[in-house]
């Protein structure tokens, strides 16, 4: 299960991911994002309790990357070791900006 939470602020958006980014949730976040992000030009993803991440997540963390390179920034905060590990295991730490 994930649970997706978000703020916007002008065209600042907040999207805080509760649970697990995998293949069943992975198109609900898809979604999300598609409907979210024209006119944002600054993307804040909150990792602080997100307990997994699969390559469905991952591939969907990597498009909306794609998306903020051309209108803005993108970074994620809050990501914990785990999550981190598989950043750095998949080379997504050297795509993504994690603070």
């Amino acid at each position: 299960m994930l649970n997706i939470t978000k703020k916007s602020e002008g065209t600042t958006l907040e999207i805080a991911l509760e649970g697990r980014l995998d293949t069943t949730t992975a198109p609900q976040l898809e979604a999300e994002l598609k409907s979210d992000l024209p006119g944002v030009t600054n993307l804040v993803m909150d990792f602080e309790k997100l307990e997994y991440i699969s390559s469905a997540g991952l591939r969907v963390l990597l498009s909306a990357q794609k998306i903020m390179n051309k209108q803005g920034e993108m970074k994620l905060i809050h990501v914990s070791d785990v999550i981190n590990e598989i950043f750095e295991v998949t080379g997504f730490s050297d795509i993504l900006n994690i603070e």
